[in-house]
């Protein structure tokens, strides 16, 4: 049994890029509905009977259903993703300051450089300055 050859004449250039351009826009494709599912089971705003409605949707008929999601939903997943970024900075920052025993009091900061400033390592000038910057934040 002898199996036969592809050279570059059985399958032309252009076929090729058609075929990359069909597997990149059904790697979008799986990102975005990856995205989609994400962002409706992250969803605070919504409740169990909805998410399971648009992941019924999404599953039946997908390309109706992504349509749908990002035209009624879409606006705010930007948002959304927003928030939990900030909201893990500031779980990662409070649990940093935990572990390192430091605290963000602003009477304590200012506190440690007035003890700096009376062993004098800081000077009158820098202590002023440093106590600015601890105040303006």
């Amino acid at each position: 049994m002898t199996v036969p050859l592809i050279t570059n004449a059985s399958y032309p250039l252009l076929d090729v890029f058609w075929t990359l351009l069909w597997f990149f826009l059904w790697i979008l494709w799986i990102f975005l509905l990856i995205r989609i599912v994400g962002d409706l089971f992250r969803s605070p705003d919504l409740g169990g009977g909805t998410k399971a409605a648009w992941l019924i949707l999404l599953i039946i008929f997908p390309l109706i259903g992504v349509l749908a999601y990002l035209i009624v939903r879409g606006g705010r997943m930007h948002e959304r993703e927003l928030r939990r970024a900030a909201a893990a900075e500031d779980s990662f920052r409070s649990y940093v300051q935990s572990a390192a025993g430091t605290s963000s009091s602003t009477a304590e900061e200012i506190g440690k450089l007035a003890d700096l400033r009376d062993r004098g390592i800081l000077t009158e000038e820098e202590y002023q300055a440093e106590k600015a910057r601890v105040l303006a934040h």
